[in-house]
């Protein structure tokens, strides 16, 4: 069917499952029709990878938040549903007992196939940070492309491993401006709501806040952002603030509080791992691969989709390729992996009926790192929690939002350190390179100059107040800008150009994207919320309308 027969069967009557999810609840709609499906055991999950020759109603490549939302939304509304994810189940203890490595001690569980570490701040008082460590398949990629090294989650769960937790809202005015054919409406009275409720997302006591050790950093960022006229916001989260508490009183075993972030959280943040895939799997419907590799989506003879995937080991070699075929296939690897893939497929002749939108919009979220060295009258404290819980919101006179994030070092550093998102009007686009048989990515390091001048509206401003300098020790010699990286990566399949407005690729019926490349290249603040919000907008709609 293609998408004029869609919206014309959407118009002609209003079927019993329309009517349903039209309520807002698709727990609401098992319950009413009488068929919510009953908890299978979890054996399904842990059950054998999936097999070559296997047929399949849904595959969902990748288990972070938009693919989690779609495999949970239709498992609940009785859809089987297969899920495939490139990096590993991060499920098993290492030999020190712990899944997650320490941010502070990597290892061979800490970058994606990497023989050296790749970290975000590579550089500590004239020291490089980074070490050897043995080739895995770890948790974090730091991809690179031209001008930009691009980090992302690998495993079950997608960046939610990797993230600060910092599950912000946009504010309402800036939404036009991030989904311009969405209604707003319905997304901050409907599915912001469900997206928070869903991800567990909370703030910090701020009486806690006030009193706690680990937070004097945040409140020396606070301090000086007032005190130079800018407002100072409690950011949500998705951490356990009472395993928090016990943290700090020194009665359970220490997670934020051991600076656990980059490479993972052993015990008190909420990733997908303990909100929506701990709910998937409850539903019996839905089995996941972990190291499962997705390289081919073609249209199958038979209607539905021939997919090629390749097993993988920990080592990142292709044990066996896979040829399953799914009536349904949702693309969720992320907005760099899904525009990768698109592109490669569009271009080599796989799915040629892809519109010359594949591969644009491409943003990073305006992200720019900087830190500040401060006062010895102003200590940021040894012990910092690895979740941030504040904000600097500058965003509508200077264009950027900068988060107080932690440095957590074990010493005092006397040092503020930020991530500031920011207005940055640059976009790139993933193309593909046929000679060496991959999808590149155009983005410019001198795109960033944006993003500087907008994080310098408000730290020029706070060093100038409190008589104090940028750093240049943490981003290499003499250089104070991170400004090589993204932590947000979004667009490549834009919604409403790449899709229709609800994700179903041009072309061919059947294909959604439903994760990040949907996004056009910014949302104003931490994305991970807008995402998952627009993956339960979208879902519902396509489970009322195209199952």
């Amino acid at each position: 069917m293609n998408d004029t027969a869609m919206q014309d069967s959407e118009t002609n009557g209003v079927s019993r499952r329309r009517f349903i999810t039209g309520t807002g609840s698709l727990l609401g709609a098992a319950a009413i029709a009488g068929h919510a499906p009953r908890a299978r055991a979890d054996a399904r999950t842990a059950a054998a990878p999936i097999g070559s020759g296997a047929h399949v109603p849904v595959l969902v490549i990748g288990t972070g938040y938009g693919g989690s939302v779609a495999a949970l939304r239709l498992a609940e509304a009785g859809t089987d549903v297969h899920m495939v994810e490139m990096g590993m189940a991060w499920d098993t203890p290492g030999a020190d007992g712990k899944i997650f490595a320490n941010t502070t001690r990597p290892d061979d569980r800490s970058f994606w196939l990497r023989t050296r570490t790749k970290q975000p701040l590579s550089n500590f008082l004239g020291f490089p940070l980074d070490k050897d460590v043995n080739r895995r398949t770890g948790i974090l990629d730091a991809e690179e492309f031209g001008g930009i090294t691009v980090y992302q989650g690998r495993g079950v769960g997608g960046g939610s491993l990797v993230n600060g937790g910092m599950a912000v809202t946009p504010r309402r005015e800036h939404f036009g401006a991030i989904l311009p054919t969405v209604n707003a409406a319905e997304m901050y009275g409907t599915y912001y709501p469900r997206a928070n409720s869903g991800l567990g997302v909370t703030t910090i006591d701020p009486a806690w806040f006030d009193s706690a050790d680990c937070y004097q950093y945040a409140r020396v960022g606070r301090k000086h952002a007032q005190r130079s006229g800018f407002p100072f916001l409690f950011v949500p989260a998705v951490y356990d603030w009472d395993y928090m508490k016990q943290e700090a009183a020194g009665t359970v075993p220490k997670s934020a509080l051991d600076g656990e972030i980059l490479y993972g959280n052993n015990h008190g943040k909420k990733s997908l791992q303990k909100t929506y895939i701990e709910r998937i799997r409850a539903t019996g419907r839905v089995t996941i691969s972990p190291l499962h590799k997705v390289t081919k989506v073609t249209p199958a003879p038979g209607g539905g989709y021939t997919v090629l995937i390749d097993q993988l080991d920990t080592g990142g070699r292709t044990t066996v390729t896979k040829t399953v075929t799914a009536d349904k296939v949702f693309f969720a690897a992320g907005s760099v992996g899904t525009s990768k893939l698109l592109v490669g497929l569009k271009a080599t002749g796989a799915l040629p009926l892809l519109n010359d939108e594949i591969g644009r919009g491409w943003g990073d979220n305006g992200n720019v790192m900087c830190g500040r060295a401060n006062h010895l009258w102003d200590p940021t404290g040894k012990v910092q929690s690895s979740i941030p819980t504040g904000g600097i919101d500058n965003w509508d006179a200077g264009g950027a939002f900068a988060e107080i994030a932690p440095l957590p070092t074990g010493i005092e550093t006397w040092a503020s350190f930020y991530l500031s998102i920011t207005k940055n009007p640059h976009r790139a686009r993933f193309t593909w390179n046929a000679a060496a048989g991959k999808a590149e990515l155009d983005w410019r390091t001198a795109w960033k100059q944006p993003s500087i001048d907008a994080a310098k509206t408000i730290f020029d401003k706070i060093n100038q107040k409190e008589g104090t300098i940028y750093r240049t020790d943490l981003f290499g010699t003499y250089k104070i800008w991170g400004d090589h990286l993204t932590y947000h990566p979004l667009g490549g399949a834009v919604l409403d150009k790449a899709t229709d407005n609800y994700g179903r690729l041009h072309g061919y019926w059947g294909l959604y994207v439903i994760d990040g490349a949907l996004i056009p290249g910014n949302t104003s603040v931490n994305p991970f919320v807008t995402i998952t919000a627009l993956a339960e907008r979208n879902i519902e709609r396509i489970i009322a309308t195209d199952l």
